[in-house]
């Protein structure tokens, strides 16, 4: 299987005067319909000091600046005061005892055996399998019905018997008087995965019953029933007139807020740093770098960042007397602890402590929250509701507890309230203005959820995708807008995402998608006239993706359908300045007009210790349309939507100072925008003319030669890989005498670092518009 290599590009806005603002620097921000322009700072530095008025009863000190405050939280759903135990940095508890999650209930002898038949069934015709591992996988099915219901040994063997036609006479050679009950014996003693399986196999290879060329039949010619949308309106609906009035919405995006951060090591070797039983290997005993009070970079949020953020923002965006009209939160907020440090209280917690900070800081504009990876207990899972009973529900806790949390703020109406309660807190609102926010629970086709593998040939199991089209197509029949949220993003990585459930769930919010030879409508189908814009978080960088009609085979500012804008996150973890992102939006055709962008610099935190008088600074970082859109002609108040965003990829192709904005610093900012275009499968490449595709050929080859030579000519000698290495890479590295390594976890990576006293830096990327709109 060939691997693609995929080419990245972070591109830093860059300001029109050097330096950091200082204060009392300002910013002027203007509407585009008004001829008065409202002053704002620049910059913004808080008070050293905790804003202690926030909560009425603490813990401890919260003025004191060698610990993290703690203060008193009652949850207002369960009116009970979290304890002090459950967020004290010295006593840390360990494992959550109180709500395990429930064990599947026992199988009966005859479900055993059912499940046994229908396993070395599906073994039998998975194409993955030569005929020797399918003998030797259904062996080990047979051992474990044996070893757990040997009285269904015999039933199993004669079952198999009829169904691949071994005989003529199953009961005579298979039945309970004659070689059932050995071959069940054999099965439930033997090594039957290891040695005795291979001998065995051996043995049994012209009577293997798994040797039969069984294959699936599959219809192609049908969609999903539930999956059956009108069609696309031809000509599309006259699209809303820009009101010129600009809405002021809010991106926020992984917070992981850290309640257990202590002032330990910040530059620990094993585990989530700035823990108190964090360590770097070379001084075990006494920290290397202290944690800062406000955080560090491979650190989880503290409370005191946190603050800081959410105190900055109403001043940076001119919104202290009118507040924000509306904020999203694209998912995250627990640290990443891990997972025997995990519990129930402690999610609810977070969840407490966040979205009551947002209400009493933020102002009284709705916040629009999506589930993160990071919201649950444990991390990444969800599991479907159609598990049925006490498994099914396991998380109706999470979703009962945060949408409970999302009513009593005012942020959702009840119908939305009791939707979401009983849908994975997925939801969809519809605003006075008109606007319709659908929020779904992306842990449903992330790959870490290992509840997605159970039945992962049905790809909507949770029925998350019908509720997504259902939404879609009513919102095209009101005339609508819609703004999708959700935490992982769509698939473009090819890692995030599931394949069978990207392809029906993921990807079908990238351009439109593919089963079993079918094409089903999606954003292709809804865009650009229902969904206006797209919004995740989960990579803590700031990027951008473009989506593009009939599957990406014509890419141009024509096709260019939809964009998708990914947050920058508050968690300097991993190597990120902490930052955020407001968007300018017409209030009538709810497009991006404007986005900002601003972040704080991680490295300046430690000489903020041991005072008051200054907290971090925010800091204004660039403005999209000025940083990218100088060269295009298109209006000053036209959106920045799909087709601008196209054609920023056309100026990055022809001027390489464009391109190369990013390049300055290899250090991966919040601030750094990649901007991502769909991938469209590999079948698609199949479309392109062969001159086009010789043309793609020489053109990636060239590329490749230059961007090695780069990296030789700079010193470099050993690159570390985070993932798997294609031939042509190795090829041009080998050329210029580099030597690649893959280290898959960053653990392993600061270890390798640590030995070589050196210091992990990212690749480089400096790539041309035409590989971002493909993202070969």
């Amino acid at each position: 299987m060939s691997v693609k290599i995929r080419y990245f590009l972070g591109l830093v806005a860059t300001l029109a005067w050097n330096g950091r603002y200082s204060q009392g620097s300002e910013l002027v921000l203007a509407a585009a319909d008004s001829s008065t322009a409202s002053t704002v700072p620049s910059s913004y530095a808080v008070a050293g000091a905790f804003p202690t008025s926030l909560y009425s009863q603490y813990y401890n000190n919260p003025t004191a600046t060698s610990a993290q405050p703690q203060p008193v939280i009652s949850d207002p759903v369960t009116h009970e005061i979290f304890p002090f135990s459950l967020t004290d940095p010295d006593n840390i508890p360990q494992y959550d005892t109180v709500d395990p999650h429930p064990l599947p209930p026992r199988a009966s002898s005859q479900q055993l055996l059912q499940q046994a038949v229908a396993q070395i069934k599906s073994i039998a015709v998975n194409p993955m399998f030569s005929t020797c591992a399918r003998f030797q996988a259904s062996l080990e099915v047979a051992k474990f019905l044996a070893l757990a219901a040997p009285e269904q040994g015999t039933n199993l063997a004669l079952t198999l018997c009829e169904y691949f036609n071994y005989s003529s006479s199953c009961e005579k050679s298979y039945g309970p008087l004659v070689m059932g009950p050995i071959l069940t014996q054999v099965v439930s003693f033997a090594d039957v995965g290891g040695y005795d399986g291979q001998v065995k196999q051996v043995a049994e290879t012209e009577e293997c019953f798994v040797s039969r060329d069984v294959s699936h039949a599959y219809d192609n010619g049908s969609q999903p029933h539930w999956l059956v949308c009108k069609p696309k309106p031809n000509p599309l609906p006259p699209p809303q007139q820009p009101s010129g009035q600009l809405l002021k919405v809010l991106h926020l995006s992984d917070l992981h807020i850290d309640p257990r951060y202590a002032g330990a090591e910040a530059n620990c070797t094993t585990g989530l740093c700035c823990r108190d039983k964090a360590y770097n290997s070379l001084s075990p005993q006494t920290p290397l770098v202290a944690a800062p009070r406000y955080g560090s970079f491979l650190c989880d949020a503290p409370y005191s960042l946190i603050t800081s953020v959410l105190e900055a923002i109403p001043t940076l965006t001119g919104t202290e007397s009118t507040g924000l009209d509306f904020t999203l939160f694209t998912g995250d907020m627990l640290a990443h602890d891990p997972d025997n440090q995990q519990s129930r209280a402690l999610t609810e917690y977070s969840q407490v402590v966040l979205y009551d900070t947002f209400k009493r800081m933020l102002g009284p504009g709705p916040t629009y929250a999506t589930l993160g990876n990071h919201e649950t207990c444990l991390p990444n899972l969800a599991s479907p509701l159609s598990l049925g009973g006490a498994l099914g529900q396991q998380f109706s806790w999470l979703y009962d507890h945060v949408t409970a949390l999302w009513e009593q703020k005012g942020w959702l109406p009840e119908a939305s309230v009791e939707f979401s309660r009983a849908h994975y807190a997925a939801y969809m609102v519809k605003r006075a203005d008109d606007l319709r926010v659908i929020s779904l629970d992306t842990n449903l086709w992330y790959r870490l959820n290992y509840f997605n593998y159970i039945n992962s040939s049905e790809p909507d199991v949770s029925g998350i995708l019908r509720f997504l089209t259902d939404e879609l197509q009513d919102a095209e029949d009101a005339g609508d807008r819609v703004w999708i949220i959700g935490h992982v993003v769509s698939g473009w990585d090819g890692y995030n995402s599931l394949p069978n459930p990207t392809n029906l769930y993921v990807r079908p919010l990238d351009v439109k998608f593919t089963l079993r030879g079918a094409d089903i409508p999606s954003v292709d189908r809804f865009s650009p006239h229902v969904i206006a814009n797209i919004f995740w978080g989960h990579t803590h960088e700031d990027q951008l993706s473009i989506f593009y009609a009939n599957n990406g085979t014509n890419m141009s500012a024509e096709t260019a359908q939809a964009v998708s804008w990914t947050g920058p996150s508050v968690t300097p973890l991993n190597n990120l300045n902490s930052g955020f992102r407001v968007y300018e939006v017409d209030s009538a055709t709810f497009e991006v007009i404007e986005a900002y962008t601003w972040k704080s610099y991680v490295n300046d935190y430690p000489a903020l210790d041991s005072q008051t008088e200054f907290g971090p600074t925010f800091e204004f970082e660039y403005s999209t349309r000025e940083a990218y859109g100088g060269n295009i002609t298109w209006g000053a108040t036209d959106p920045l939507n799909a087709t601008w965003w196209h054609l920023v990829t056309e100026q990055m192709e022809a001027d390489p100072t464009l391109m190369q904005v990013s390049s300055k610093s290899f250090r991966r900012e919040s601030g750094h925008l990649h901007v991502y275009s769909r991938h469209p499968p590999n079948r698609n490449r199949t479309h392109r003319p062969p001159q086009q595709r010789r043309r793609n050929a020489r053109f990636h080859a060239q590329r490749g030669t230059t961007i090695r030579k780069e990296i030789a000519d700079s010193g470099i000698r050993v690159i570390i890989a985070g993932s798997s290495v294609g031939d042509l890479a190795l090829h041009y590295l080998n050329r210029f005498n580099i030597v690649i390594l893959k280290v898959l976890s960053k653990i392993d990576l600061r270890r390798v670092a640590c030995v070589v006293n050196a210091t992990p830096r990212p690749r480089r990327r400096i790539h041309g518009g035409s590989q971002l709109r493909r993202h070969l």
